[in-house]
Parts: structure tokens; C-alpha cells; sequence
């Protein structure tokens, strides 16, 4: 492969690392939902938050008209609580509410209600749900947000330089493999137990997600490199393990992760 096709291939996927990066943010069960209403004639949008960090939740949304107040409707997730109903306050323009810390991996199901003296409206049809979760410290935090970009953009790489018959696939996968366990199942858990507690909690001690997800890649990669380590000219397996790699990274963010089961405490 000339230089021009290799550098070509590498801002390709850089950009498509980027997009998928992008994707699986967004589209995670923690990013902030977005909803507008409409009372009296005027129309307003808002993003409710989905995750927290220590302290309690605010709920802080611009409304700069007084002729509209708001209330809080709330209760732990998946747990036999009765709701409870705060009511918004006016601070400036905005109406402010917050919902109680929980532990970390707690949850709650929240909705939000405005109106006025001649309509009401719920943001959202149904709750919307937080979790709460431990601060991770930034030394842990972006090192491996950074290496699990790098680990993608390396599969990405890997794939390309297998399909074209490039010379480079074995090197691409060695570097993939290490920059996944290094992001994945080295700092993984470390970020793992800062924000909810515990070092891994996917098989076989428990079915979160991410850390499943993560598992199956770092296992089909090993097998990649070890099948090039014997046989260079194999192209199957480390085109096979960067779309497994891909799959995983279309999985958004958080799904199925840590959660107390609030049905197992007392009601409150």
C-alpha cells in the first residue's frame, strides 16, 4: 500500500471512529433527554438530565415567563415507593427542583410537569430515569476514554489493512489488543469502581453490559492475534474481531449497567 492510500485510509478512520464515538454517546441511556412543550401558545425546549454524580440532581429549566410554575414527580426506580410530588422554584429565569442523592448505581424515575392557570403539560410520556454514580478521578477517567477511541480506531485500521491485503495487519492487531486491555480491562474496572462501586460486575458475577461487551472483544482479538501469530496471511479473523469490535461500540453506552434493586430496601 503506497503512503497516500495508507494516510487516506487512516483520516477515513479516524472520521468514521469519530462518528461511531459519536453515536454510541448519544444514543447511551445517561445522555440528557431532550423534549419541548407547548403552553399558551409558547413553545419551549429543555434537556433533562439521566446522570449524576455527588450531590443531589438539579433540575433547572429556562423559563423566563412567570405565568408558568412546575412540579417534580419522583420515586426510586424499580422500587415499591409511593411518588412524590416538589415543587419547582422560580430562580430568575428559571425554575429550579432537585431530586435526593442516591447511592451509587441508584436510580431514579422522575417526571416533570409545567403549567399554568389554564393548561398543563408532562415533558416526557414516560418517567425518565437517572443514575446516580461516584466521581471518577480525570487521571482515570480520560486515559481510558482515550484508549478505548484508540482501541476503535486501531480495529477500524486493522480491518481496512486486512481487507486490502496490506502488510501491516499483524502490527494493527498487536496494537489493537493492547490498547483494549489496557482501556478496556485494565482502566475499565478502575472507572467501574470509582463510579458504582465495584471492579467488574459482568460475567460471571453479574450481567452488566459494558463490561460484557468489552470481555467478548478482548477474547476475540487474543484469538486474531494468535491465529496471524501463526499464520500472517489469515485475513478472516482480524476482519472478523474489528466488526465484533464495531458491534460493540453500536451497543450504546450504559445499557444494562449497575443498578440497586430497590425492591430489596425498604420503601421510603
Amino acid at each position: 500500500m503506497t503512503k497516500g492510500k495508507s494516510i487516506f485510509w487512516w483520516i477515513f478512520a479516524i472520521i468514521f471512529t469519530i462518528t461511531i464515538a459519536y453515536y454510541q454517546r448519544v444514543t447511551g441511556p445517561t445522555y440528557p433527554v431532550r423534549t419541548n412543550v407547548t403552553l399558551n401558545n409558547v413553545k419551549m425546549e429543555f434537556k433533562l438530565p439521566r446522570s449524576q454524580g455527588d450531590g443531589d440532581a438539579n433540575i433547572k429549566l429556562l423559563i423566563p415567563k412567570n405565568e408558568f410554575n412546575g412540579k417534580v414527580i419522583f420515586k426510586r426506580f424499580k422500587s415499591f415507593d409511593s411518588w412524590t410530588t416538589v415543587e419547582m422554584k422560580r430562580d430568575g429565569e428559571y425554575l429550579t427542583a432537585s431530586l435526593p442523592h442516591q447511592p451509587p448505581a441508584g436510580k431514579i424515575e422522575y417526571r416533570v410537569v409545567i403549567y399554568s392557570t389554564t393548561e398543563n403539560a408532562s415533558l416526557t410520556v414516560a418517567p425518565v430515569v437517572i443514575r446516580f454514580k461516584g466521581e471518577v478521578p480525570a487521571y482515570v477517567l480520560i486515559p481510558h476514554i482515550l484508549l478505548m477511541f484508540l482501541a476503535m480506531l486501531f480495529s477500524t485500521r486493522t480491518g481496512i489493512e486486512a481487507l486490502l491485503k496490506g502488510t501491516k495487519t499483524f502490527k494493527y492487531t498487536l496494537c489493537t489488543v493492547i490498547l483494549l486491555f489496557l482501556g478496556g480491562i485494565v482502566l475499565g474496572p478502575l472507572v467501574q469502581y470509582y463510579a458504582f462501586g465495584a471492579y467488574w460486575t459482568g460475567w460471571p458475577f453479574g450481567y452488566d453490559l459494558t463490561d460484557n461487551k468489552t470481555l467478548i472483544a478482548f477474547i476475540f482479538w487474543i484469538i486474531a492475534l494468535f491465529v496471524l501469530f501463526k499464520r500472517p496471511s489469515n485475513r478472516f479473523w482480524p476482519i472478523f474481531a474489528s466488526i465484533v469490535l464495531l458491534l460493540v461500540y453500536l451497543i450504546p453506552h450504559s445499557v444494562l449497567g449497575s443498578e440497586i434493586d430497590h425492591t430489596k430496601t425498604p420503601k421510603i
